[in-house]
């Protein structure tokens, strides 16, 4: 008795790619992939638990730099002092941190089960292009979340001298890390602009050239981004933020400009002339001879007989 060691028939992912897979095989598969990402979301969540508090003082370092937030225990030891308004908000808090955390630890699942469930539908070039955008997406927001971090922890102090007061004082727990987190989370999105100007280049609908020639319209725009969007009031962070923006987009033109270049891209056939020009004409000059004899007409037969119709009685029944 033999023993089958591989699989007979399609594959799921096959039978989604070629359409011969139904409704109901389509909703199972979504039921199936859903589960397995709560699973990774679950074991997420249990380590961001377990490191919640590693994460959390990672974040309030920053604060903690800042003479004013420094208390004195009865024994002498210093501390980094909070202020909290409410009984449950540091727990609230840690729960915050753990789910944060545990999304960033079950990425690698939950976006696994979501690719495996939409690859089917792409073209064997898109899923390859999915791919290298993907591996360039996690790179960027890194770099956008070390850079606000380090915003936050050259401009707090600005911020806070800067106001009423005149001078540092202690902060709620849960509004600091409210905005040190939006700001992790803005300077990493804002960095996946080139992207975006990537994705419309590699599909054919701009140039490299017509990139180029939006350059004030993208620096004005990033300043204004970065001046709305930014919870940091003061210039560094603004300035720094649309800087790195501008930057993203003088380097996705450059690798826009290579793939046109590779592509073949501005040598049409029309591409040097201006709009105005008017296209030179051809003339062929063709000699006029004698015209050819005409043939003598053919006679036209006579129309065949019609034949007599028949009586309505033979033609029609009773129902019509």
């Amino acid at each position: 008795m033999k023993l089958a060691l591989r699989r007979q028939g399609p594959t799921k992912f096959q039978q989604a790619a070629d359409g011969s897979m139904t409704l109901i095989d389509h909703v199972r598969e979504l039921r199936n992939r859903l589960f397995f990402a709560s699973l990774g979301l679950v074991f997420g969540l249990i380590v961001g638990f377990i490191v919640s508090q590693w994460v959390f003082h990672l974040l309030e370092e920053p604060y903690c730099r800042l003479p004013s937030s420094i208390s004195v225990r009865a024994d002498g030891t210093e501390y980094c002092d909070w202020v909290v308004l409410d009984v449950t908000a540091t727990l609230i808090l840690r729960l915050k941190i753990a789910l944060w955390v545990g999304l960033i630890v079950g990425a690698p699942v939950w976006l696994y089960q979501l690719w495996a469930f939409i690859a089917p539908g792409l073209h064997r070039h898109e899923r390859k292009w999915a791919y290298v955008f993907v591996a360039i997406a996690a790179p960027l927001f890194t770099a956008g979340a070390v850079l606000a971090y380090f915003v936050v922890g050259h401009s707090l102090a600005f911020i806070m001298e800067a106001g009423v007061l005149g001078e540092t004082t202690k902060l709620e727990v849960s509004s600091y890390i409210g905005f040190i987190t939006n700001m992790i989370l803005i300077f990493g999105g804002a960095f996946e602009f080139p992207l975006i100007l990537l994705m419309l280049n590699f599909t054919g609908v701009v140039s490299a050239k017509k990139l180029l020639s939006w350059w004030r319209i993208v620096v004005f725009l990033s300043f204004a981004f970065a001046a709305i969007a930014t919870p940091d009031p003061g210039p560094f962070g603004m300035t720094l933020l649309a800087l790195c923006m501008v930057l993203l987009y003088l380097i996705a033109t450059g690798v826009a400009a290579i793939n046109d270049r590779r592509k073949g891209r501005g040598k049409e056939i029309y591409a040097g002339l201006d709009d105005d020009q008017i296209s030179p004409l051809e003339e062929d000059r063709v000699a006029v001879g004698a015209s050819d004899p005409i043939a003598a007409p053919t006679p036209v037969e006579g129309p065949s007989p019609v034949a007599k119709p028949r009586p309505l009685d033979g033609r029609f029944d009773d129902m019509t």
